[in-house]
């Protein structure tokens, strides 16, 4: 049996109304009485009536659809952040479509390009690690698509960002690492292009001029898959024990990076985890690590919250808009076992 639609259609005959008295009264218009209103709403709401998202599409020049393409679905940060991002948007009218660059900017480019094609109203994207060059992006913004990024973003395009307070988010740990006594630490971070490594990096470097620490390039290690690929996050590791100053404790500059850093550290020290560490995370899973994981918390949620909210506002404003915001959002440390300074 095929599937068909309740339409006006069928409310008008049932209801024994024309088809546009309840298309005004759906909308809640002033030329319709409240009786009529009320009858057509409540008839409509018993037989579950769905207003046509393709006939909503071609009258308003809307599909009432956003895209969201982002690094890693699995990834605790993103999948929180997806929540926020659909608390808001489907409370507004909007569906989402997602997809995963598995930082590919090759990837990431079909998908953009998919969803541009299939007519969403806009777009909220977190680039892949590998995306240098932003063309497939700025093209789109010029066309008038609207584009709000948040986490991993393009400053050079001239739109609306969500981002955490990555300087401080490593600043503190960094700050709290000094503070338990520890002097040679490491930073094992993503791609140098992306703007949260560049920040993060910032973070660290001023904690420890603040410190009169000098700063040491070679006990820093980029991670280009941030995280994905675990031997290359595997060679960091090796790469920083190879120095003559050897680190004791690491900073793990990403979700996936802090929990794989964690793991290869904890297999390579049979006896436990010999060396400080902290990583920003957003897993409920690092309490559970042993020892318990140190970690700096971004907001995820509210993160997605607020670029739905921005995206939609670029969506539905009547006229232009041309002056544009980054949002910061407050990051937190949250200290347990794995940064404690352990006495031998």
């Amino acid at each position: 049996m095929k599937f068909e639609p309740v339409t006006i259609k069928d409310i008008a005959a049932k209801l024994n109304l024309s088809t546009s008295t309840v298309s005004r009264a759906l909308r809640g218009s002033w030329e319709i009485s409240n009786k009529t209103k009320k009858l057509v709403l409540e008839y409509a709401e018993k037989i579950n009536y769905r207003p046509n998202p393709i006939a909503l599409s071609l009258k308003e020049r809307r599909s009432h659809s956003i895209g969201i393409v982002v690094p890693e679905i699995a990834n605790h940060f993103f999948s929180q952040a997806i929540n926020g991002i659909e608390s808001i948007a489907y409370n507004r009218g909007y569906h989402v479509s997602i997809s995963q660059s598995h930082e590919s900017t090759e990837r990431e480019m079909v998908n953009i390009q998919h969803m541009a094609s299939r007519s969403i109203d806009g777009l909220l994207v977190s680039i892949s690690a590998e995306t240098e060059n932003l063309k497939h992006l700025q093209d789109l913004h010029e066309k008038g698509l609207p584009i709000v990024f948040f986490d991993r973003i393009a400053p050079e395009i001239n739109t609306y960002k969500v981002v955490a307070d990555n300087y401080k988010g490593a600043y503190d740990a960094t700050v709290h690492l000094i503070n338990e006594g520890y002097k040679n630490i490491a930073h094992i971070t993503s791609s140098p292009h992306l703007f949260i490594t560049q920040k993060r990096l910032e973070g660290y470097k001023k904690a420890l001029e603040d410190h009169q620490i000098p700063y040491d390039p070679k006990l820093v290690e980029y991670c280009n898959y941030g995280g994905m690929v675990v031997d290359e996050v595997e060679l960091a590791i090796k790469n920083l024990f190879k120095n003559k100053k050897k680190p004791d404790a690491i900073i793990g500059g990403g979700d996936r990076i802090t929990s794989v850093i964690f793991l290869l550290l904890k297999n390579q020290k049979k006896g436990g985890l010999k060396i400080g560490y902290i990583g920003f995370s957003n897993s409920d899973l690092t309490d559970m690590f042993s020892p318990s994981l140190s970690v700096v918390r971004q907001p995820a949620f509210e993160m997605g919250v607020a670029a739905t909210e921005l995206l939609i506002k670029l969506i539905e404003s009547k006229r232009p808009i041309t002056e544009f915001e980054t949002i910061v959002l407050d990051t937190q440390l949250i200290e347990k076992e794995s940064s404690k300074k352990r006495i031998e």
